[in-house]
């Protein structure tokens, strides 16, 4: 099951928003591995859908692997943010 962060009216410019309003910080690429990021951090891929952007919660390493299929050509932006906010925002169970 997925878990993203919902973005009230925003269809595109997530990854914006998330930095704006919710303290995330962009990335390069996507991290090798979730264990490359501090015990208090939450990778975010904000995909692009077409006519809209989801922002996804890689809660864990197979949710990082299917986000970052080389074979899935969509556009994405990674950002980290503070852990805790994103499983608030998400509804993910902690």
């Amino acid at each position: 099951m997925g878990y993203y962060i919902q973005t009230p009216g925003l269809l595109k410019g997530k990854a914006q928003y998330i930095v704006e309003h919710f303290g995330g910080r962009m990335m390069d690429k996507a991290p090798e591995s979730l264990e490359l990021l501090l015990d208090n951090e939450a990778l975010i891929c904000v995909v692009g859908n077409g006519l809209f952007e989801s922002a996804a919660f890689c809660y864990n390493g197979g949710e990082l692997a299917n986000f970052s299929r080389p074979e899935d050509r969509r556009p994405k932006w990674w950002l980290v943010m503070n852990k805790k906010r994103a499983e608030e925002l998400t509804g993910f169970p902690s």
